[in-house]
């Protein structure tokens, strides 16, 4: 397994995190219904929007599994967010990276990722993924490689957006 590799410019994308104010808030509808619509089109059983922090990758939205962070050496997140296009790995076992990832040989048995960065949008640093993972290998079609783009654009939408305040 190869773990997930540290960027040269990590301390101004840790800034950057920091400055989305979300690590560590409460699950929202807003990312709930982006994760659920991509599982449900997208034909897979996991989807996510992760943001990447320094040691762990946290779940703003997770559908399929219950978790709400795990390790960022282990992730494939940390690898996708350093990818200038969407990050696929058709099947896991056969991928030098991946193959024995504890993720991959135990639950949730991940055969299947493709995922995109997310951007903050006032200093463009990548902040986090957009991902869908799935337990059998596939290969992703033009269309479906269309609508992940367009999912992983309303996330990061919802991502640079504050939360509409109800008083």
């Amino acid at each position: 397994m190869k773990t997930a590799p540290i960027p040269e410019y990590e301390e101004a994308r840790l800034q950057s995190v920091q400055s989305l104010n979300i690590l560590d808030t409460e699950l929202e509808e807003r990312f709930d219904e982006i994760t659920k619509r991509a599982v449900q089109e997208l034909k897979v059983k996991i989807s996510t929007v992760t943001i990447v922090d320094k040691d762990r990758e946290w779940f703003k939205s997770c559908q399929g599994i219950n978790l709400q962070e795990a390790d960022r050496a282990t992730s494939f997140c940390g690898h996708a967010i350093l990818e200038d296009s969407v990050f696929v790995v058709e099947d896991t076992l056969k991928d030098e990276r991946f193959f024995d990832n504890p993720q991959v040989i135990g639950v949730p048995f991940i055969r299947f990722y493709a995922g995109v960065k997310l951007f903050n949008r006032k200093d463009r640093m990548p902040v986090g993924v957009f991902c869908i993972k799935d337990t059998e290998p596939r290969t992703l079609s033009i269309d479906e490689v269309g609508k992940l783009l367009e999912f992983s654009q309303l996330a990061e939408d919802q991502l640079n957006k504050k939360p509409r305040l109800i008083i």
